[in-house]
């Protein structure tokens, strides 16, 4: 029969045994050897899960390991190579938009020739200088390459004589023009007689009369054709 005090050692001795292999079953599962040479890890990870630890203010830990090509993109982002920026293309700037051309103009004005002079006269009226002084007020707007001054009369008198009334009361006109500063070479003065009646054949009857006269006052004209651009 044993004694009291060799069953007591026998169950410490026991109870050490079993202590120790299970220390050594956690050694071995949670530790790695004591004869492997460590691991250069950049963050410190859990033994079994390998999670990266964190502080209490979710910053990872680093190893004394640690260097910034270890940078990973959960713990340091700010440290990882920024991707390089796609290349911006460049886009050339729009043509500026042509200049318009200037707008071509054709005006024709026709003036009586009783509003410019008396019957039978190349002399101009006071009337008659305010209308020319009306249509040099509207070629400022017009940059004048040609002006047609053309003198017409009535079919009354001989032709020749209507034909150099005509002449003079063209150049007249012409002049008066000159002196407002329009270019004496843009201006073509023409007399054409009592050609290109306005009136119709037929239509003024009769011997010369006041009635006579006064029915072919549309004969008796200046017509002004004005060829150029417009500037406003």
């Amino acid at each position: 029969m044993k004694s009291p005090i060799a069953e007591n050692s026998n169950r410490s001795l026991s109870l050490q045994s079993a202590f120790a292999f299970a220390l050594a079953m956690v050694i071995g599962t949670f530790a790695p050897s004591a004869f492997a040479e460590p691991l250069p890890e950049g963050y410190v990870q859990a033994p079994v899960s390998g999670v990266v630890v964190k502080d209490p203010f979710g910053l990872c830990w680093r190893t004394g390991y640690w260097t910034p090509a270890m940078a990973t993109k959960e713990c340091d982002p700010e440290l990882l190579p920024k991707p390089t920026p796609a290349p911006v293309a460049v886009v050339p700037p729009a043509p500026a938009p042509a200049p318009m051309a200037p707008k071509p103009v054709e005006e024709k004005v026709t003036l009586s020739a009783e509003t410019l002079f008396d019957f039978d006269k190349s002399s101009l009226r006071s009337e008659g200088k305010e209308k020319l002084d009306d249509l040099v007020g509207k070629l400022k707007a017009i940059n004048v390459e040609t002006i047609i001054d053309v003198g017409y009369t009535d079919r009354i008198g001989s032709k020749a004589y209507n034909l150099k009334l005509s002449q003079r009361r063209a150049e007249t006109v012409k002049a008066y023009l000159v002196s407002k500063g329009i270019p004496a070479n843009r201006i073509l003065a023409e007399g054409k007689g009592k050609a290109n009646p306005v009136t119709k054949p037929g239509q003024c009857k009769g011997h010369i009369s006041r009635k006579l006269i006064k029915c072919l006052q549309p004969d008796r004209r200046v017509e002004i054709d004005v060829v150029g651009t417009r500037t406003q």
